[in-house]
């Protein structure tokens, strides 16, 4: 590298941002199964990536042609003898814009402003594929390890990537998961934990047909009203999760402030937060229960009548480190010991998602504390999502001993999947920045433990 690496990154930046500009106008949005309707646009940001990586040096640029999915872009660069290998993750698919009517700007038109790029995909993630870009741009294709290139199309809508036996082609000594970012605009961050998240649906039947309110309410088992009592008993009366065998430990990285999560939220100003304790404990390192779907009768049609069944639909946040299928047991359990007035609630399992918890001791840990602190100026935080990414419990079932890193050029209000989603300009620079030094970092710290 001719020049430091402020200084590469500094000159990459305006390439940088007419790329991100000429991708944010590609409307790539996903949806299951690939259906013809999204195929052009998602094709055509495919191929828009293959020049940024071959010309940013990567070598055996490829495509992984999986069913029902947008073609996977992979590419390697050979390591440097005795020096690791990283894998690049990214994708390239985005969520709709929703309302237009919602953006100052057209979802699709990248327009710089204070400091910000605005559009659909600004974010989550076009900007986070070229961090990867940027950061081999700086070493002339070149970087000090090796590289591996994993960029799919179909992230938002359910990965194809979940199978760990699927991934072992791609297995790296690092693996750098660029599809986050930081707790707060110029607060570098990692996130080392990812809830994982449960399906439960429960319900009860308690007459053969609806039955007139007048001649039978007060007496007749009334389904709706015991399905209420049931979904009540999953949180205590300060909110907090009810159901024996969820785990929730203390959060010992950083978290954002009340302030901040009412902002984000989007939580009136006279109501309280649901739970007990510290932020970080309820949402990152705790169990959540929601409950997102209830069949209940509409208001403006609804009859005077005693209903005789009930359903609605949960979805069981856990964990980091507890087993999904073991979270959801437990609220089964909970829902059918309970018989509000003497009424059986039937609950049955759906699809699970383990969770993620990132061991931070090893030598790619080291050189990303090392990175990003030079990139940022101030220590690295180490924080969580709620969310869940299954991708990486699929890559770390398929490499236990790899080091998995989450990052990215997001911040807490970069409004992803919202209207006016944006990234900053500056977070973008020193993103790429601390993926540049890192290679260096990392590979310096791979040697001295050979």
């Amino acid at each position: 590298m001719s020049h430091s690496p402020h200084e590469r990154i500094a000159d990459l930046l305006p390439a940088l941002k007419a790329d991100l500009a000429r991708l944010v106008a590609i409307p790539s949005v996903s949806a299951p199964g690939f259906p013809e309707e999204t195929r052009a646009d998602l094709n055509r940001c495919f191929d828009a990536l293959l020049p940024l990586l071959r010309d940013a040096g990567v070598q055996k640029l490829g495509s992984l042609e999986l069913p029902g999915t947008a073609p996977v872009l992979t590419g390697e660069i050979p390591a440097p003898a005795g020096a690791p290998t990283v894998l690049l993750y990214g994708h390239y698919d985005v969520v709709p814009a929703g309302d237009e009517s919602k953006w100052d700007t057209p979802p699709f038109e990248a327009v710089e402003r204070d400091g910000a790029i605005y559009g659909r995909g600004a974010a989550d993630s076009k900007s986070n594929i070229l961090v990867h870009v940027g950061a081999l741009r700086a070493w002339d294709g070149r970087p000090p390890v090796g590289i591996k290139i994993l960029i799919e199309g179909q992230e938002e809508v359910g990965s194809p990537l979940e199978d760990p036996a699927a991934l072992i082609p791609f297995v790296a000594d690092a693996m750098l998961v660029a599809d986050g970012g930081n707790i707060r605009p110029g607060v570098p961050s990692l996130t080392v934990g990812l809830r994982g998240d449960a399906v439960v649906t429960v319900e009860t039947r308690t007459l053969a047909s609806a039955k007139h309110s007048g001649q039978f309410g007060g007496a007749a088992p009334d389904a709706l009203i015991a399905l209420l009592h049931g979904l009540a008993s999953l949180h205590d009366e300060q909110g907090d999760v009810a159901v024996a065998g969820l785990r929730r430990d203390a959060w010992t990285g950083a978290s954002w402030t009340d302030d901040e999560f009412r902002q984000l939220a989007e939580i009136e100003d006279a109501l309280p937060f649901l739970g007990s304790g510290p932020l970080a404990d309820r949402v990152w390192s705790g169990a959540a229960i929601t409950v997102t779907g209830i069949d209940v009768a509409d208001v403006d049609d609804a009859m005077n009548a005693v209903s005789p069944y009930a359903r609605a639909r949960l979805n069981v946040r856990v964990h980091p480190e507890q087993e999904a299928a073991q979270a959801q047991a437990a609220v089964i359990r909970h829902l059918e010991e309970l018989r509000p007035f003497g009424i059986p609630l039937r609950a049955t399992a759906g699809a699970t998602g383990d969770g993620f918890a990132a061991s931070t001791s090893g030598p790619a840990y080291e050189a990303a504390f090392a990175a990003f602190g030079r990139a940022w100026g101030s220590e690295p935080q180490l924080i969580a999502t709620g969310g869940s990414i299954p991708l990486v419990k699929a890559l770390s079932e398929a490499a236990p001993e790899a080091e998995i890193l989450l990052y990215g050029t997001t911040d807490g209000f970069a409004n992803i999947h919202g209207p006016n989603e944006r990234v900053l300009v500056d977070e973008l620079e020193r993103a790429v920045l601390a993926e540049t030094v890192f290679f260096q970092e990392y590979a310096d710290r791979a040697k001295g433990r050979r």
